[in-house]
């Protein structure tokens, strides 16, 4: 018999993409209840960071995510890397504590403040 194994509204059926997505989304939502300006960012997941100019990095120096600042009436933009997340973790809560930590670096990137200002509990894992 072929077809899916689960019916799309299951969460079995959601893709790896789909599933860190919502991760991202989880902590975009958490910290929007204190910041209600991050409605005004973009947030977006990539799948790997371009290599800039400087040719290639090594484990250590692989991003986990980024930002990109307001221009041009265009809003600041949040980036999570996918894959760096991933290899860097091993199970769903230690991923969703993971991005979480690279949403509050980058939302503090992008307002200007400290990561332990973003969200007090910055940190504590």
């Amino acid at each position: 018999m072929r077809g899916p194994i689960a019916p799309p509204q299951v969460p079995l059926a959601a893709s790896r993409a789909d599933a860190f997505a919502d991760l991202v989304q989880d902590s975009v939502e958490r910290l929007e209840r204190r910041w209600p300006q991050l409605a005004d960012i973009d947030f977006l997941v990539l799948e790997v960071p371009r290599l800039d100019g400087t040719g290639s990095w090594n484990d250590e120096a692989v991003p986990l995510g980024g930002t990109v600042a307001a221009r041009d009436g265009r809003p600041a933009r949040v980036v999570v890397y996918r894959r760096p997340v991933e290899i860097r973790t091993k199970g769903r809560d230690e991923r969703a504590a993971l991005v979480h930590e690279v949403v509050v670096e980058q939302v503090a990137e992008v307002l200007g403040l400290t990561p332990e200002t973003v969200d007090p509990r910055y940190g504590e894992d």
